[in-house]
């Protein structure tokens, strides 16, 4: 009776341990397709993304900038240096800044203008200078060349910019890549009222009021008694129309006669090309641009 009774143990006692054994075999078979679905979704979220991280790149490599080496020939200003670029000297002025003047003729310095001026000609001569070129033309209306400037790869706008060394100007379609971002730069100087921003009115939309106490520009305002060799020289001639026509402003200011017009369709008529601000015919609420020539084309 005893062995008939421990026989029966010992077969309940292998049911279960089989059973047990059963139960941790489905474990971890049910472990091993968990597994495999999870790697198995990996690897579809990887295949999706791979198209996203191509175009990242390719977009990547759109985005890069293009800068042309160039070499320094000398700082004017704030915002204009000389350089050798494609075998010639060129004078290149900066896209979408303004800085206090020093130089500009008929005009007196600005105050600022000589920190802007010393600190664009430390910057410039610091490293590798290079230039970059935004999509629309690459020269104004005076054959200067209009660029973005960087020294060893940073950005001379942004650093002028966050020193409060210059506005943000001159902002004209389609050369306005960087406009976002130096209104940030400008926006963190006027915050902290550094330099140009630390006397209220100072910068206007226009410019810069005030000028320093007994500094004026090496050009001084010419007068109709001045011979016309002695005044400032008007911009290249495009054609045989214009060099007439300021030829004749030229004329009408060394012989001290007076022009007045309501306009500059009126003064057209009488000079195509407009007249610089030695012609007794100038008025400075024609000049827009304020480069001391009104109603020019």
């Amino acid at each position: 009776m005893k062995k008939a009774i421990l026989g029966f143990a010992a077969f309940t006692l292998s049911l279960s341990l089989a059973a047990c054994g059963s139960n941790d075999a489905e474990k971890v078979s049910s472990e091993k397709e968990a597994q495999q679905v999870a790697k198995d979704a990996e690897q579809k979220t990887d295949q999706k993304e791979s198209p996203t991280e191509k175009s990242t790149g390719k977009s990547g490599s759109k985005d890069k900038k293009e800068l042309v080496d160039v070499t320094l020939d000398r700082a004017v200003d704030g915002d204009t240096i000389k350089v050798s670029y494609n075998g010639n000297v060129d004078t290149v002025r900066y896209l979408l800044v303004d800085t206090p003047e020093t130089k500009k003729p008929n005009s007196c310095v600005q105050p600022y203008g000589d920190n802007a001026s010393k600190r664009n000609k430390e910057l410039v001569n610091s490293g590798k200078l290079q230039l970059e070129f935004d999509k629309g033309d690459r020269r104004d209306k005076y054959g200067r060349l209009l660029a973005y400037v960087y020294v060893d790869g940073k950005s001379v706008e942004e650093t002028l910019l966050k020193e409060g060394l210059a506005r943000v100007a001159y902002v004209y379609e389609p050369n306005t890549r960087y406009i976002e971002q130096y209104r940030k730069d400008e926006q963190e100087a006027k915050t902290e009222k550094l330099s140009i921003w630390s006397k209220n009115g100072y910068v206007t939309d226009r410019g810069f009021n005030g000028c320093v106490k007994g500094k004026t520009t090496a050009v001084k305002k010419a007068t109709t008694s001045q011979p016309a060799a002695t005044q400032p020289t008007p911009p290249k001639a495009s054609n045989d129309s214009s060099a007439t026509s300021k030829n004749e402003a030229s004329s009408s200011a060394s012989t001290g006669e007076t022009k007045t017009f309501k306009n500059c369709t009126e003064l057209r008529k009488k000079y195509p090309h407009g007249v610089p601000s030695s012609h007794p015919a100038y008025q400075s609420k024609m000049d827009r641009d304020h480069d001391n020539y009104a109603c020019e084309r």
